[in-house]
């Protein structure tokens, strides 16, 4: 059976029968009552999944390990390089820790559709929260720590919680972010107020309390009574993730208990080949979608050992920290952001500190977050000797559109492309009028309804919303907002946001393929392509590069480099007679690159800050550059 095959018999089996299909895969959870149809078409914006059915999710990730006999295996293992702590927590703490933060949530009134935001560094405490409020059936909303105070209360606005979970501080290098402030500034501004906060003191920073409303976190954990699993609707709501990037009315995406729990247990053997009791790492964080899916759910659904990482790719203590945390945690498969892997290469070019870890026990790398440029898909792939699999989602989908399959045989190595569709999602691309465009051509990738399970069926109170946003461009389908095409092999090519296609005198031209060429200097470390107003062409495409800790050139040579490497790869098409060098890009805190901040700073707009930025001096740094 040759690997295209055994991914070919999968798919045509979604295919065929996909009802039978998800069925099937829904075997692998635990119910307390079994669905009464698989998919029901008559709920929500386009339909839901497992109605009728009941379950608890978090029974599904703790307690029914420890039914198996497997309470003492390692569920997470919580490395902080900023503390200089390692603590592991068996599945057996964890259904005692999550029965006990559930019971003392529920003394603070929180019951089953209630709502919690937490608000939380990578800390055992964070998971531990989330899973709690699974257990009660209440709905948990993870706000990325240290989010400015009025993005904070635009979500407290939106998802009035009951209670907020929060820490007295957050760990970045070289500085405490003290979160207490910012929390209560933002319930200050909020036209809601919380009943009550839970605070995890940490020793690096003591919190400052407001008496009869704030309670200490592990004090109100101890003394509680633990607190069994509530059984939930499968279509209930398990938590809301409000994305980024959003202006006005924040947009939060819903995820529900019974698709989510199906999806992500799948996933997990499908896509990555892992089983229980294998060691999984999301090198993420759990206030975004891959920390929620893979740090937390997807790996406690099937018994795996789960990472949770207080630190950075570089810096905590060098380039050297994720080939660490790999070795000697043995792990099994890493999934990280493009954006880390190339902080390594900037950092350490020639992977001489690679050498100094055994990582025999890590079987393949996968990226997603953004596009991964095929340079530092390639310089990983040679530097590891492992599969490197750059698969494509969205926080909207909550797991892989695209992807490779350590379960079927992985594909061919092809940097660049993200895979092939998942079972679940029938994916082709669009003109601008919703008609499917041939194979090989670009267009606006686009999922036939319906979505598979573990796809956000809405937006928090915002059902049309959520049919705005997604589903009334193109009637029938869901739009995804990335533009890119499904060639001929049915690998899918995605080369960004729809809006990072600029227009060059009436050229249509991706800026990741721009990109791309950029990525494959000698020199460069990580780049982006944007399209700056000209009043002659409509935009014109200016790349930003920042160029290896190696490089000692002159600017202006490797730049001419750049502009001439266009030409020759792309043609005098694409216009492109400006690269600059800048010493850091700007990024959101989850690695992606702010293009649209770039391209509106090119066109000379004032530019607030954003919430997501990792760091604001680099809009300034930009600014200078693009000024010259």
């Amino acid at each position: 059976m040759t690997e295209a095959t055994a991914y070919d018999r999968a798919y045509g089996a979604w295919q065929q029968d996909p009802l039978a299909w998800w069925e099937a895969a829904a075997e692998g959870i635990d119910w307390t009552k079994r669905w009464d149809t698989v998919f029901d078409p008559s709920l929500g914006a386009y339909g839901q999944w497992f109605a009728g059915g009941e379950l608890n999710t978090c029974f599904n990730c703790v307690d029914r390990h420890v039914n198996a006999g497997r309470g003492d295996q390692a569920a997470l293992i919580w490395d902080s390089p900023m503390t200089g702590q390692l603590v592991t927590h068996t599945y057996k703490d964890l259904q005692t820790r999550t029965a006990k933060m559930a019971g003392a949530l529920a003394a603070l009134g929180v019951g089953r559709g209630d709502r919690v935001i937490l608000y939380m560094p990578m800390v055992p405490e964070a998971a531990i929260g989330m899973l709690a409020c699974a257990r009660l059936g209440a709905i948990h909303s993870v706000v990325f720590g240290g989010f400015a105070a009025a993005e904070l209360a635009t979500r407290i606005a939106d998802a009035k919680p009951k209670v907020i979970v929060s820490a007295s501080c957050g760990l970045e290098p070289g500085r405490v972010v003290k979160y207490k402030p910012l929390l209560d500034a933002a319930i200050a501004m909020s036209p809601h107020k919380p009943d009550a906060c839970l605070i995890l003191q940490r020793p690096q920073e003591q919190a400052a309390m407001t008496p009869g409303r704030d309670h200490d976190l592990l004090e109100a954990e101890a003394a509680a009574a633990p607190h069994d699993c509530v059984p939930v609707k499968a279509t209930d709501p398990l938590y809301i993730l409000y994305t980024s990037g959003t202006t006005g009315r924040p947009k939060g995406v819903v995820r529900d208990n019974g698709g989510h729990a199906v999806a992500l247990w799948n996933s997990m053997k499908m896509l990555y080949g892992v089983e229980a009791g294998d060691t999984y790492w999301a090198a993420s964080d759990v206030g975004w979608v891959v920390g929620h899916s893979y740090i937390v759910y997807a790996p406690l659904l099937r018994g795996c050992t789960s990472i949770m990482y207080e630190g950075k790719p570089v810096g905590t203590p060098d380039a050297g920290a994720f080939w660490r945390v790999c070795a000697q945690h043995k792990v099994k498969i890493l999934f990280t952001a493009p954006t880390a892997m190339r902080a390594i290469k900037q950092q350490d070019p020639d992977a001489k500190l690679l050498g100094q870890y055994d990582l025999s026990n890590l079987q393949a790398l996968y990226l997603a977050g953004e596009r991964c440029d095929p340079p530092t898909a390639v310089w990983a792939q040679e530097i590891l000797d492992k599969p490197v699999v750059d698969h494509w989602w969205q926080t909207e989908t909550g797991w892989a559109i695209t992807s490779g399959f350590r379960d079927f045989g992985l594909f061919p190595f092809l940097p660049g492309s993200g895979g092939r569709p998942c079972p679940g999602y029938d994916l082709h691309a669009l003109d601008d009028d919703g008609h499917v465009l041939p194979r090989g051509t670009s267009g606006n990738l686009s999922v036939r309804l319906p979505l598979p399970p573990g796809c956000g069926p809405t937006l928090w109170e915002n059902d049309d919303g959520y049919r705005t946003a997604y589903l009334s461009d193109f009637p029938g389908w869901y739009r995804t907002g990335d533009a890119g095409m499904v060639d001929e092999n049915g690998d899918v090519w995605v080369m960004g946001r729809t809006d990072d296609i600029i227009n060059v005198a009436g050229h249509r031209l991706s800026t990741g393929s721009m990109e791309e060429v950029l990525a494959s200097h000698r020199d460069v470390a990580e780049c982006a392509v944007f399209g700056a107003k000209d009043e002659l062409k409509g935009q014109t495409p200016i790349g930003l590069v920042v160029l290896k800790s190696s490089v000692n050139r002159p600017e202006a040579e490797v730049s001419a480099e750049l502009v001439a490497l266009i030409r020759e790869r792309i043609g005098p098409v694409a216009s492109f007679r400006d690269a600059r060098v800048v010493p850091r890009l700007p990024k959101t805190r989850s690695g992606k690159i702010l293009r649209a901040v770039i391209r509106r700073i090119a066109d000379g707009e004032t530019v607030p800050v954003p919430p997501t930025i990792e760091d604001p001096a680099t809009l300034e740094e930009v600014r200078v550059v693009l000024q010259r």
